[in-house]
């Protein structure tokens, strides 16, 4: 683990990083706090840090501000060092955003057991931020596929509108329906239904483009939001998110299966941000359906929707 310590005398600060060396420390060393802040602020800076309170530029406290103040990701844990002793000095480098002190000189053993300490804590708060990530996740992402639940995918649109909006570019969208779903099921049984939805819903974020948004509508159908994208792109754009899902058969436990999409495809134009976009999809909808009433595995676009 990376740790930083910072300390202006030469002599401390050489003893200091051979124990924590030894101790299996990956150790980055800097004499005057200013130094200090600006290691510990980076993104991928040392998460432990061993600060002497009294320093050049900055004083411990004061990088105990700083990096409070500043950074927003990983938590940092820092020890003082200080040959302060009263109770007020304590509490002040405390209260600066210290985790810990110690009194120096300190004993190898003790600040061996504190830096465990501190290691503990930020195991825990890795734990805690994983957790948290990945109940934000649930909350928002299709359980079975993995991608974009209808909720997120419906908000996640409408911040794209707002975007286009402010900056005048369109937003198109594809409503993609899998084509004969209902008969895999049937012959194939649901578990292989469900291993074809994945691996629609994987190939559909293949073929999208990075910044593009792919959702899980209901059931076999999804939502697939190109921002910037004019209708004059979305014939290609739709063309090939078609024939990328068709071009080859999926692989099942019950061998190869062949699926094909049917897509409503439509561009928004000058979205007006007082209008819903219950229309639009609609129209997407009403698209989609002509394209399956028309023989499936083919794409319908409906009339580029300009909202005044």
């Amino acid at each position: 683990m990376k740790i930083l310590v910072a300390d202006d005398d030469p002599v401390s600060l050489r003893m200091m990083e051979r124990t924590l060396q030894k101790s299996g420390y990956e150790v980055i060393t800097v004499d005057n706090g200013r130094r200090a802040a600006e290691e510990l602020t980076k993104a991928d800076g040392p998460r432990l840090a061993l600060i002497d309170w009294m320093m050049p530029e900055l004083d411990g406290p004061s990088v105990c501000r700083e990096v409070r103040s500043r950074h927003n990701d990983a938590y940092v844990y820092v020890l003082l060092l200080t040959s302060k002793q009263s109770t007020e000095d304590v509490v002040m480098g405390l209260e600066a955003g210290a985790d810990d002190y110690l009194t120096k000189p300190c004993h190898p053993a003790e600040l061996k057991a504190r830096l465990h300490t501190g290691q503990r804590i930020l195991e825990l708060e890795d734990k805690l931020v994983e957790a948290r990530e990945e109940m934000r996740f649930k909350a928002t992402h299709d359980a079975l596929t993995s991608l974009w639940d209808r909720g997120a995918i419906f908000s996640l649109l409408r911040s794209e509108l707002s975007r286009s909006s402010r900056e005048n570019t369109p937003v198109s969208l594809l409503l993609c329906d899998i084509d004969h779903f209902k008969q895999i099921n049937d012959v194939h049984g649901h578990p292989v239904g469900d291993e074809v939805l994945q691996q629609v819903s994987t190939r559909l974020q293949a073929l999208v483009r990075p910044h593009d948004e792919v959702g899980r509508y209901g059931g076999e159908e999804f939502l697939i939001v190109l921002g910037g994208c004019s209708a004059a792109d979305l014939k290609n754009r739709a063309e090939q998110v078609r024939e990328g899902i068709g071009r080859s058969s999926f692989h099942t436990k019950n061998g190869p299966i062949s699926v094909t999409i049917s897509v409503g495809a439509m561009t928004i134009e000058d979205w007006d941000k007082t209008l819903p976009v219950d229309p639009f999809l609609r129209e997407a909808d009403a698209a989609l359906y002509q394209a399956k009433a028309a023989g499936r595995n083919r794409v319908v676009y409906a009339e580029t929707a300009v909202a005044m």
